[in-house]
């Protein structure tokens, strides 16, 4: 038995042996996504803890379900809350994952220049 297989037949399969493969613009595609979840539930999320704290308030003297609405109310915040943390993680994540690759490319790309300047100093004074 084998997991996680891919073939490499022609049918479609990988001819980078299944490596996963991401560019900048996946990156900033999930990050843009992650975002705007972010501010959407962020409002959304909002909307709906206050209408139900309001109607959990509001049956509190006459009907034993107030407080359960309250408590409900209290329990979608907290969720709300989680899901806004991990939407700003990965947003913040994919945003220093994407400065730091294109940091890590400036570099690569200044040092080799600088290597083959050197080498071809060397040789031109004969070292």
């Amino acid at each position: 038995m084998q997991l996680a297989h891919v073939d490499i037949d022609g049918d479609g399969g990988s001819a980078q042996g299944g490596d996963l493969r991401v560019g900048q613009t996946d990156l900033a595609a999930v990050g843009d996504a992650a975002f705007k979840l972010h501010t959407r539930l962020g409002t959304e999320g909002d909307h709906a803890k206050a209408s139900t704290q309001e109607a959990g308030t509001a049956m509190k003297q006459d009907f034993a379900l107030g407080p359960a609405l309250t408590t409900v109310a209290e329990k979608w915040n907290e969720q709300v809350n989680t899901l806004l943390d991990a939407c700003a993680h990965i947003s913040n994540h994919l945003e220093y994952t994407q400065r730091t690759h294109a940091e890590d490319e400036h570099w690569i790309a200044t040092r080799f220049k600088y290597e083959q300047l050197d080498k071809g100093f060397e040789e031109r004074a004969g070292h």
